[in-house]
C-alpha cells in the first residue's frame, strides 16, 4: 500500500513538473531553468528552477505547495531567506499535513534572481 501511495505521489510530481513547464514554457522571459516557476510568498517573487533529482526521506526539507499562487506552484521561502534550504523539497501527497514516507521528495534548487512577473 505504501509503495502505491508513493508511486502516485512521484506521478503527481512528475505531472505538476510537466504541466508547469509546458503553460509557462511561452511566458518565460529569462530563458533560465527546465522545471516549473515557483512562487515564493514572503517575497513576492518568481523563479525559474531546475529538477535535478528524488531524495530519501531524510534530512531538512522545505514544502511546496501546488496549486498555491499565481504560478500554480508556491513556497513560503526562496533564496536569500533564512528558512530556505537551497531546493529540497516536500509535497505533502497524502495530504496528512506532515512529512512521513508516502510524500515526496526531491531536489529543485530555485534559480535567482527572482522576478516580480512571471
Amino acid at each position: 500500500m505504501k509503495k502505491t501511495r508513493f508511486i502516485a505521489a512521484v506521478a503527481a510530481i512528475a505531472a505538476i513538473v510537466v504541466m508547469s513547464t509546458g503553460a509557462l514554457a511561452k511566458e518565460r522571459t529569462t530563458g533560465r531553468g527546465t522545471g516549473p516557476v515557483v512562487y515564493v510568498l514572503s517575497q513576492g517573487l518568481f523563479y525559474d528552477s531546475i529538477v535535478v533529482a528524488d531524495l530519501p526521506a531524510h534530512g531538512r526539507f522545505q514544502q511546496l505547495l501546488p496549486g498555491v499562487g499565481p504560478s500554480g506552484l508556491a513556497t513560503e521561502y526562496g533564496p536569500g531567506d533564512h528558512d530556505y534550504v537551497g531546493g529540497r523539497w516536500w509535497v505533502d501527497a497524502n495530504e496528512n499535513g506532515y512529512m512521513d514516507e508516502e510524500d515526496a521528495y526531491f531536489l529543485c534548487p530555485l534559480l535567482g534572481p527572482g522576478r516580480s512577473e512571471m
